[in-house]
């Protein structure tokens, strides 16, 4: 196992590098305003026809997303609740067709403006050289939740 892997993954990509288009991709199509005023070609082109993504049910994008047509939907889901994605930090730790990527993101909440500071930490399968999986774990969804207007902070006596 190796920390910032470049290992090639199939097709002459590395894992790395699909890695960063796809995150770069998925930073300008929230950016864009998601359906319609951007283009999900260049995050299809990194995804396996069988991909599966596992959302966090507590989530207003939560649920299991199948295909790059449901990636594309949870993609429409994220611009509505999203008006920017700013990654701050990523580490990659690399395991074959495995990856554990350590994302510190900070994104801006649509409807209400608040900027929210958060760590998800993604476990992502390949196969032939193109994501299969992604299993997205949040430092803190009720601070994503908090963030969008859905959840009403706790308040302390």
């Amino acid at each position: 196992m190796t920390l910032n892997d470049d290992n090639d993954n199939g097709g002459g990509r590395t894992t790395r590098a699909l890695l960063e288009r796809f995150y770069a991709a998925e930073a300008r199509y929230i950016a864009a305003g998601g359906p319609g005023k951007a283009d999900f070609s260049e995050m299809a082109a990194c995804l396996d026809p069988e991909v599966v993504m596992y959302q966090a049910e507590g989530l207003p994008y939560g649920g299991t997303w199948r295909g790059p047509e449901g990636i594309e939907g949870f993609m429409a889901a994220m611009s509505e609740a999203w008006d920017s994605l700013e990654f701050m930090e990523q580490r990659y730790v690399v395991d074959g067709d495995r990856v554990a990527v350590f994302n510190l993101g900070r994104l801006r909440a649509r409807a209400t403006g608040r900027v929210l500071d958060t760590a998800v930490m993604q476990l992502i399968t390949f196969g032939n050289g193109l994501i299969t999986e992604i299993r997205p774990f949040y430092l803190d969804t009720i601070a994503v939740a908090e963030a969008l207007g859905v959840r009403t902070p706790v308040e302390t006596a």
